[in-house]
């Protein structure tokens, strides 16, 4: 954390770090303490703990998004961009420091859909599916809605499968991804002979 940052920059990091770690449950005093800002002054910064939760998912939303999309012209077929996201999800999953979706963790935490937090935590959620439809819609599949969804829920059910069982995914989200494009008919010889068309 830079010396250099405000205390609401070294709030927002802390709970970024802790809310993931720990969970959103860890008290208002360790967050504090590891942000190096008295509670006095987390109070006057942010209305509640509430608020610090959503703000400190929605800072670092993004960044994790970053880690797992692929570039924005990368010259890839829709399929391989979607198997991207798979496997950066595999190699996070793998380094040791992975608790799960930021996400989904923080919603599942709250059991409050309203919460602010959880609001955060879907508006990402849905971005990811986004994400998988504009793919989805650009390599031509029948219903993309569908699809995205279920994309969705494979790399959600991986995050959790990698948690629960405190181990590497080795490659089973990316292979259930590519056998429902594979069903949906989004298979790596099809794209590669429209590519050698155009």
């Amino acid at each position: 954390m830079s010396t250099q940052a405000t205390p609401r920059e070294r709030l927002l990091d802390a709970a970024g770090e802790l809310f993931y770690r720990d969970g959103v449950n860890i008290g208002v005093d360790a967050l504090c303490k590891a942000a190096g800002v008295s509670k006095k002054s987390m109070y006057q910064l942010f209305r509640s703990k509430d608020e610090l939760i959503a703000e400190s998912l929605a800072s670092v939303g993004p960044s994790y998004q970053q880690a797992l999309e692929p570039g924005l012209d990368d010259g890839s077929t829709p399929r391989e961009r979607i198997l991207v996201v798979f496997e950066k999800q595999d190699r996070l999953a793998a380094s040791g420091e992975f608790f799960g979706c930021p996400f989904v963790s923080t919603a599942v935490e709250l059991k409050n859909p309203e919460h602010p937090g959880s609001v955060v935590a879907r508006h990402f959620k849905q971005r990811l599916t986004d994400f998988f439809r504009s793919e989805l819609i650009a390599a031509g599949v029948e219903d993309p809605d569908l699809l995205a969804v279920q994309l969705t829920m494979v790399f959600d059910g991986a995050s959790a499968r990698a948690v629960v069982r405190a181990q590497a995914l080795s490659g089973v989200g990316v292979a259930t991804a590519a056998a429902l494009l594979d069903a949906a008919g989004v298979k790596e010889e099809a794209l590669a002979g429209d590519a050698r068309r155009h």
